[in-house]
């Protein structure tokens, strides 16, 4: 039996936090004022990028004069609306339980700093948390895995004795080239083909989904089991 205690890492954005479609109104109404038209739809397929491939993916760059004021449009617009930011059903719950099962939490994002301390203040779970990353841990965020790859440094855990729990198919795809087993949420608007064709083991509803089957028995949710009884 290994005596080291697994993780489980967490995406936030769209996974633990409604904020998903915060962020595509925010990002479309950038957009617009910055002069180009990005249907809402396409921005939506883009979240959970790391910034400049989002914007590379969007308007083609991410250095030109339209990518730039975006941006900095996107960071004031989201920042004020960050009121409209809500925790998703569980989500406190689970990471709770994690920790109660002797598991290592970890939040393995790449929001920017200024974000993710909104993030982490309205998750208000500071004293389970073991390990944290943001964007400014990594030149390429996900879906490189280097973010995953530091999460798993901090944590001090091996890919093997690790479980990512995400809401799109960067988080999956990510997860699975760092050679994580990961777990998918429908909560961030993603279906269950895509998040299980980019290398979902299996889908949840949210994370109150995933928290009765916790508290059901660890067997209904495999990959947590593993790192239990390994």
């Amino acid at each position: 039996m290994n005596t080291s205690p697994g993780a489980v890492l967490f995406d936030i954005d769209g996974t633990l936090v409604d904020s998903n479609y915060v962020h595509v109104d925010t990002w479309s109404r950038a957009f617009a004022d910055a002069g180009v038209t990005v249907p809402s739809w396409r921005i939506h397929r883009c979240i959970g990028m790391d910034g400049d491939k989002l914007l590379e993916a969007l308007v083609g760059s991410a250095d030109s004069a339209v990518a730039l004021e975006a941006k900095d449009l996107h960071s004031d617009y989201y920042d004020k609306a960050s009121g409209r930011l809500q925790i998703l059903p569980g989500a406190r719950e689970l990471l709770q339980r994690i920790e109660e099962l002797g598991l290592t939490v970890v939040l393995a994002t790449s929001a920017p700093e200024s974000e993710l301390a909104m993030l982490r203040d309205l998750l208000d779970v500071e004293e389970v948390l073991s390990a944290v990353t943001s964007a400014e841990d990594a030149e390429d965020a996900k879906p490189d895995p280097e973010i995953i790859d530091i999460a798993l440094a901090r944590a001090s855990v091996t890919p093997e004795r690790a479980v990512m729990v995400g809401d799109s198919v960067w988080d999956m795809k990510a997860s699975r080239r760092a050679g994580v087993v990961c777990l998918g949420v429908r909560c961030g608007g993603v279906p269950d083909a895509e998040l299980r064709a980019a290398g979902a083991e299996d889908v949840y509803e949210d994370p109150a989904d995933l928290v009765d089957k916790l508290q059901d028995s660890t067997k209904y949710v495999s990959a947590i089991a593993r790192l239990i009884d390994a």
